[in-house]
């Protein structure tokens, strides 16, 4: 029988209260392992009030007590590594391998998170008039908010709500219905660490919940990651109800392989940034683009590659590729393999007739990979996010670097060359906000911060590092005097600081 789960509000599990549920699958069975209540607008608010009372208390904490809690956070998650990797594997798909490096990606988050005292500091200028001194200072905004993806169940939440919360905030964190215990269990970690009730609660729940949150006039900030299409609605949404909104879309990576790219690296570099996670990644290369003679000598390489790729469950050591999330999001994949048959590409390796024995339920297919795409295609217009690289072929530089800017999309892009010219102009002229210099997936550290160009980012703020500090955080500068007397009356030009 299936369990069932719950929500987090409050600092306690709260059951379900709308009525409605979600089945949450393990992939690579294919049988229904849970179901998880899908929030209506009562618990949306209900999360919303709880978040309301418990705001005043934290955001007056001290920087140097919320750090600790943050501290005692990063220790948790570390005890809990193999517990959350195993929630991530069993409910997405991914190999156990994977699992790990994402939750890694997400605990350096947190582990920024911990400087949130030197983060927040502004900015003192004395004597900017006589006996008159200016300074700046960071405070939260109030009540935050979080949508997150079914890809990333532990890494994306950490690159939200850490931040969110040190900064002084309350968070409620909406993770995909379809993979929702990992971002309970974190939940439950925080308030382990000391976080008290009501600054951050999760409530799990579908497009139902995304419009609550939408319309909470207390949430004055939400972030997303997700489709462009529903990033383009929830910075469209929020922003008219004047919150501030970072929505980061989807994606079409490019890679571009120059004549002089060491082939071996460069097919190591997509095999892993293609079919990793088995391409359900904003971060996957789904394009590489081969300039030259390096076309042919790329393919050859690859197809053997991809025609070795050992798929199998998270629970295969060996397994380099697992299943797809759900049975849908497979027939859509499978559906997207058709088209470019249908268009004309040329499929090299056709990854559609996988079973397992034993898994002949799960939602598994194997890696695909066409050649001589064009830009017309349907397959190179429009993400995938699944296991399928497309080969585009470019007579020079210049038209290869045309091919990734002429995209809709601007999340990553990557070249591979011995030439430092290249990768100088490259850099310089790339329509993306991440680049990869002979790096396949340019993920900056946490320090850093991680946002796309063009229709892979909706709003101003790209994701954690100081972006993501600033975007939860609003700047207050102070002008102060302590004068002797009360002066000799008013002015009634603007003032000069004299």
């Amino acid at each position: 029988m299936a369990a069932e789960l719950h929500h987090f509000i409050g600092g306690s599990r709260v059951a379900g209260t709308s009525g409605r549920f979600g089945d949450v699958f393990n992939p690579a069975t294919g049988r229904v392992e849970a179901r998880v209540p899908l929030a209506g607008a009562d618990e949306v608010a209900r999360a919303v009030r709880c978040a309301a009372e418990a705001f005043p208390a934290w955001a007056a904490t001290p920087p140097q007590r919320r750090a600790r809690v943050m501290f005692k956070f990063k220790e948790l998650i570390e005890r809990e590594a193999d517990a959350l990797a195993a929630m991530v594997a069993a409910e997405h798909g991914k190999v156990l391998a994977d699992a790990h490096g994402s939750l890694a990606r997400g605990l350096e988050v947190v582990e920024f998170a911990c400087g949130i005292a030197h983060l927040l500091k502004g900015e003192y200028a004395e004597n900017v008039g006589t006996e008159i001194d200016s300074f700046s200072l960071r405070q939260p905004i109030g009540i935050c908010a979080g949508i997150t993806p079914f890809n990333f169940p532990v890494m994306v939440p950490l690159w939200m709500f850490p931040l969110a919360v040190a900064a002084g905030n309350c968070f409620i964190l909406k993770p995909s219905e379809k993979v929702p215990s990992a971002a309970l269990r974190l939940a439950e970690l925080l308030s382990e660490a000391g976080l008290p009730p009501g600054v951050l609660n999760v409530v799990n729940g579908d497009a139902e919940a995304v419009d609550a949150i939408l319309a909470a006039p207390e949430i004055g900030a939400v972030s997303f990651v997700g489709s462009s299409a529903v990033a383009e609605h929830v910075y469209a949404t929020g922003t008219r109800a004047g919150k501030r909104v970072q929505a980061l879309g989807g994606a079409k990576n490019h890679m571009v392989v120059m004549p002089d790219a060491d082939l071996g690296l460069a097919a190591d570099g997509l095999m892993g940034a293609a079919y990793g996670s088995a391409g359900e990644r904003c971060m996957a290369v789904s394009v590489a683009v081969a300039v030259g003679d390096a076309g042919d000598r790329l393919v050859d390489t690859l197809q053997t590659r991809v025609r070795a790729l050992k798929i199998g469950p998270a629970t295969d050591a060996e397994a380099e590729m697992g299943p797809l999330v759900t049975a849908a999001h497979r027939a859509r994949v499978l559906d997207y393999i058709g088209k470019g048959v249908a268009e004309g590409a040329e499929l090299v390796v056709d990854g559609r007739d996988v079973a397992l024995q034993g898994f002949e339920d799960g939602f598994f297919m194997g890696a695909s990979l066409f050649d001589r795409v064009t830009p017309e295609m349907t397959i190179y217009r429009e993400e995938i996010f699944g296991p399928v690289l497309s080969v585009v072929r470019a007579g020079d530089f210049d038209e290869a670097l045309a091919i990734v800017n002429g995209h809709q999309y601007g999340n990553g892009a990557a070249i591979f060359t011995g030439d430092g010219d290249a990768a100088r102009a490259f850099t310089a002229a790339a329509g993306a906000g991440m680049v990869g210099i002979n790096v396949p997936i340019p993920v900056p550290m946490a320090f850093m911060s991680f946002g796309g160009w063009k229709r892979s980012l909706f709003g101003d703020h790209h994701i954690h590092g100081l972006e993501g500090v600033r975007f939860y955080t609003r700047l207050k500068t102070v002008t102060s005097r302590w004068p002797a007397s009360m002066g000799s009356g008013a002015d009634y030009v603007i003032p000069n600081l004299k």
